[in-house]
């Protein structure tokens, strides 16, 4: 009796891929939930930290922003994995690597927000 395979629409397509291809696309993703893990933990940490200390209130929503991004990368990256392996399976090019370009404008802007944070914490001393 052979397992199904889930999800379908991933493994029922085309033929069984090179398992160091398929192995590839795992670990990729599982980095992309790392750091998904990693903007999620840090947006807890910093609205843990603004609501202990003297921060503007507003600081929290840069926190409230890192976890609601890490949920949208951890979904990202359950998708691409899903496209990439139906690619493989279907012996087609692989799709581009969309959220990248998304990830590095939010760590920019993250990193943005941070520094103003700051710089007005500093100013107001």
């Amino acid at each position: 009796m052979t397992e199904q395979r889930r999800p379908a629409n991933v493994y029922g397509v085309g033929e069984e891929p090179d398992p160091r291809f398929s192995l590839a696309n795992e670990r990729t993703a599982l980095a992309w939930m790392r750091t998904a893990l990693a903007l999620v933990g840090g947006g807890i940490a910093f609205v843990s930290l603004a609501s202990l200390s003297t921060l503007p209130g507003w600081a929290a929503l840069v926190g409230a922003a890192a976890c609601i991004g890490g949920a949208v990368l951890a979904v990202r990256a359950v998708t691409a994995w899903a496209r990439v392996e139906r690619a493989l399976r279907l012996s087609q090019p692989l799709p581009a690597p969309r959220a990248l370009v998304v990830l590095a404008g939010g760590v920019v802007l993250l990193g943005g927000l941070t520094l103003v944070l700051a710089l007005v914490e500093v100013a107001g001393r």
